[in-house]
């Protein structure tokens, strides 16, 4: 039974174990993904091809690289930032502000 007390509800996501992070790390599906499978969103898994909706990405399409269910961030290829030494790095988006468009990894 989940509660409905903000503080025990925020308690528990932050206390979340593994297993349970995983499931949190969720993006709806395309129109054309929802009528073949039935569902409106899914877990996101290395391989899929996801399109940013939402943040200064917002239009560009990639394959996921990485998953990071401990911070429930995804990194996708050719999304990058430069760090400290000038060295392109993975930028993290979070999975709600992504739609997949194929799953086929």
């Amino acid at each position: 039974m989940r509660s409905a007390t903000r503080r025990k509800s925020r308690k528990n996501y932050f206390r979340a174990p593994i297993h349970e992070r995983r499931k949190q790390v969720k993006a709806p599906l395309s129109s054309e993904l929802r009528k073949e499978l039935k569902k409106r969103n899914s877990v996101v898994k290395k391989g899929y091809t996801v399109k940013v909706m939402r943040g200064s990405h917002k239009g560009k399409e990639g394959r996921v690289i990485r998953v990071s269910y401990m911070k429930r961030l995804i990194y996708i290829e050719g999304i990058t930032r430069p760090n400290a030494r000038g060295e392109d790095k993975p930028t993290p988006i979070h999975p709600s502000n992504v739609v997949i468009t194929s799953i086929k990894g």
